[in-house]
């Protein structure tokens, strides 16, 4: 009995050659590139930190400034405001002892003739 078989031999002319090199695409920047753009993102933004910290400083010495130069303003009103409420309530403290004798509106009830102003308290 004639066994019938074939076998397995390369095509004529050979396989095709096998690649194995890498054939990988370019993917993007090198590590140092991203490297340096994080360092100059950062060195960017501190700088914009720095200069908004100089804004903010000069923003905060002219807020106390003015306030130093509108004490005296605010001083002088309160004192016109203390005045006048005085005056108001001598003109009230006639009108309700104007039937007790010898009363003089305004005088201290203290002994002594120091005068005495309205407390206050100002806040800078």
């Amino acid at each position: 009995m004639a066994v019938l078989w074939t076998a397995d031999v390369p095509p004529p002319g050979g396989f095709e050659a096998v690649r194995y090199k890498r054939n990988l695409p370019f993917r993007g920047p090198s590590g140092l590139a991203v490297l340096g753009a994080v360092t100059a993102v950062c060195a960017y933004g501190f700088y914009r930190v720095g200069k908004g910290n100089l804004e903010r400083r000069e923003l905060q010495r002219e807020k106390v400034w003015s306030r130093i130069h509108l004490v005296p303003l605010l001083l002088a009103e309160g004192d016109r405001d203390a005045y006048r409420r005085q005056e108001a309530m001598l003109e009230r403290e006639r009108v309700i002892m104007k039937d007790v004798k010898d009363w003089e509106p305004g005088k201290s009830v203290y002994n002594g003739p120091r005068y005495r102003s309205v407390e206050s308290i100002v806040i800078l």
